[in-house]
C-alpha cells in the first residue's frame, strides 16, 4: 500500500518528506526542471516502500496511507499516479 500526497500539499510544497524519503519516490524535487510547474508533490505509489516517514515529516499533514484517504481527498490517489504514468516526470 503506498502512501498519497493530498491537498493540504497545494502551494506548500513542503521539501521535508522529500529529504527522508529513502527510495527518492517523491518529486519534483526543488532541484528538477519542471518544479516550480507544479503546485504539489507527488508520491510515485511503483516506488514507495511503505516506511511511513514522509508521514512523519510532513508539516502539513498532507500524506497518508492509500486505504485512509479521506474521502474528499480520494481524487489524489489518481492524482499522484497520473503525475508518474503521464509522463510528467
Amino acid at each position: 500500500m503506498a502512501y498519497v500526497i493530498n491537498e493540504p500539499c497545494i502551494g506548500v510544497k513542503d521539501n521535508s518528506c522529500v529529504e527522508v524519503c529513502p527510495v527518492d519516490c517523491i518529486h519534483p524535487t526543488p532541484d528538477e526542471p519542471d518544479y516550480d510547474r507544479h503546485e504539489m508533490l507527488y508520491i510515485d505509489p511503483e516506488e514507495c516502500i511503505d516506511c511511513d516517514a514522509c508521514v512523519e515529516a510532513c508539516p502539513v499533514d498532507a500524506i497518508t496511507a492509500e486505504d485512509s484517504v479521506p474521502p474528499e481527498w480520494q481524487r489524489f490517489i489518481e492524482i499522484n499516479a497520473a503525475y508518474y504514468r503521464d509522463g510528467s516526470r
